[in-house]
């Protein structure tokens, strides 16, 4: 157990939503100013930001569920043997080897991060909406 296997399930989607997030920062003069596409940007802006935290956290999660479970090896030879099985050892191995929701998190982070900014997006546009009809009411 020397070396730790990384999730790139999980990091190669954090990288790509850290990357998207630093562009969309990057031009968020031109991209959020009033217009037609402004709530598109913000929504989106707010699915990558939710779908990092939820797929970054998982990746966390993983990484050091590994780390509490390889300080149990004290040998270093990969393997739970002896002296080295105790109640904390079968809690961290339990921890460790329980990983399905971990595993999905970049799935259901697309579903729930989806939901989030399509209602984002909704909200926005009515708001906008009603924000608009009330000027031209107004100057009428």
């Amino acid at each position: 157990m020397n070396e730790i296997s990384l999730p790139y399930h999980l990091i190669i989607p954090s990288i790509i939503s850290i990357l998207i997030l630093g562009i969309v920062f990057y031009n968020r003069k031109r991209l959020f100013k009033s217009g037609k596409w402004k709530w598109f940007w913000v929504s989106l802006t707010v699915f990558f930001a939710i779908y990092l935290l939820i797929v970054g956290g998982a990746t966390y999660s993983d990484i050091s569920s590994e780390l509490a479970l390889r300080k149990f090896d004290l040998n270093g030879d990969g393997f739970f043997n002896g002296d080295e099985i105790t109640t904390e050892q079968k809690k961290a191995m339990k921890n460790a080897i329980s990983d399905t929701g971990r595993n999905f998190s970049f799935i259901t982070g697309l579903i729930f991060s989806g939901i989030i900014a399509f209602f984002v997006f909704g909200i926005g546009k009515i708001t906008e909406l009603i924000k608009k009809k009330k000027t031209t009411h107004n100057t009428v």
